[in-house]
């Protein structure tokens, strides 16, 4: 097999819970990896897959002062009995 040409054992996936934007059926999309495109098994809608990824809107986790460690750590003091 040559590195030019797609693998063409890579079979579609199903995406559950999608729901197609033209005929609005559920459980009908699929990803297809090798044309690098989404489509309805139902209504034969095609849409390229995005090149880019969609920016993360902000949450309390992806804030910067999420992330800083605002209280100091103390020691701790193991006893035995």
């Amino acid at each position: 097999m040559s590195d030019s040409q797609p693998d063409t054992n890579q079979r579609p996936r199903f995406v559950a819970g999608a729901v197609c934007p033209s005929c609005q059926e559920q459980d009908r999309i699929v990803i297809d990896m090798g044309a690098d495109e989404r489509r309805c098994v139902a209504c034969g809608y095609v849409e390229a897959r995005p090149v880019a990824p969609a920016d993360l809107p902000a949450t309390r986790v992806t804030r910067a002062a999420a992330r800083r460690v605002e209280t100091p750590s103390d020691p701790v003091k193991l006893i035995d009995d």
